[in-house]
């Protein structure tokens, strides 16, 4: 049986002396293996569609389970990614996070578009924050949400209460990698598996923050790998800029993001992915290091 889907190339590998094995994740039928015959020659008529984070409708037939592409139209092929080092990795960050949270027959339409919206953002800016937003919306979507609105400020944008909404969206459009802190090592799996249901529930500290050296609101910060939440009180110590720049991605005002503060927040999402996973995404410590 033959049917044909949006889907977004996540990873090939070469099978035989002209085929490739490709993994794509779909909004359907969520992450789809399926054999692409030929396309390893110079002349394939569908080379294109095995490439690097092609962007395509495929068409696919189907038989005893097994699947093979058997045509396939471009709608991007996000070229710009692969002609910039810094933004190659990072894509590859992004179809790696999918590969690695998305199952086969899973709903995968958010993921998606999400993933798809980062892409087309890093083609035309610099690809850090992108990254950042795509990776803060992938671990929600897999049920591990991270929280950067646990306590007001004295002097920078109070947090919202609940049922408040942030000032803008993040919604899409269709190094070393530790944590931040004192130690090398990650957090050791919770007990009785991975993974965080609901998100916790918001808690005020009794007395207001103390203030930063420069008049800023927040004293110290430290980040809970197993309730995804800031806090001040433990945790693995977490920077002001790390809070600042996920506060941001997760579409609330903040101050201005720096760089370091976005290096400090993707080795945070590193530490926290692979925490709450059992899993590491190696492209994203190779993408921290360039910057």
């Amino acid at each position: 049986m033959d049917f044909k889907t949006d889907a977004l190339m996540l990873k090939a590998v070469d099978y035989g002396e002209n085929d490739k094995m490709v993994t794509l994740l779909t909004a359907e039928r969520g992450k789809i293996g399926a054999c692409m015959k030929g396309v390893k020659k110079a002349n394939a008529r569908l080379k294109f569609a095995a490439q690097p984070f092609c962007f395509a409708e495929y068409v696919f037939a189907e038989k005893s389970g097994r699947h093979t592409v058997t045509s396939a139209s471009l709608h991007d092929g996000f070229f710009p990614l692969r002609e910039d080092v810094e933004k190659y990795y990072a894509a590859a960050v992004v179809c790696e996070a999918c590969d690695k949270l998305m199952y086969e027959e899973m709903s995968g339409g958010e993921m998606l578009v999400s993933a798809v919206s980062a892409l087309s953002r890093m083609c035309t800016e610099d690809a850090a924050f992108p990254l950042i937003v795509f990776l803060l919306t992938a671990l929600r979507l897999a049920g591990y949400p991270l929280r950067a609105d646990v306590f007001s400020e004295n002097q920078h944008s109070p947090a919202p209460t609940r049922g408040e909404t942030p000032t803008h969206s993040p919604a899409p459009t269709c190094g070393g990698g530790v944590g931040e802190g004192a130690t090398s090592t990650l957090p050791p799996p919770m007990e009785g598996g991975r993974g965080v249901g609901n998100s916790p529930s918001i808690r005020e500290p009794q007395t207001s923050p103390p203030p930063m050296e420069g008049g800023r609101g927040v004293g110290a910060l430290f980040f809970n790998m197993e309730s995804g939440s800031f806090s001040l009180e433990k945790g693995t110590p977490a920077s002001v800029g790390t809070y600042y720049v996920i506060r941001e991605a997760l579409g609330f005002e903040a101050p201005s993001r720096t760089r370091d503060g976005e290096k400090r927040a993707l080795r945070l999402l590193y530490s926290y992915f692979a925490y709450q996973t059992d899993s590491e995404l190696t492209s994203l410590p190779e993408y921290v290091r360039m910057l």
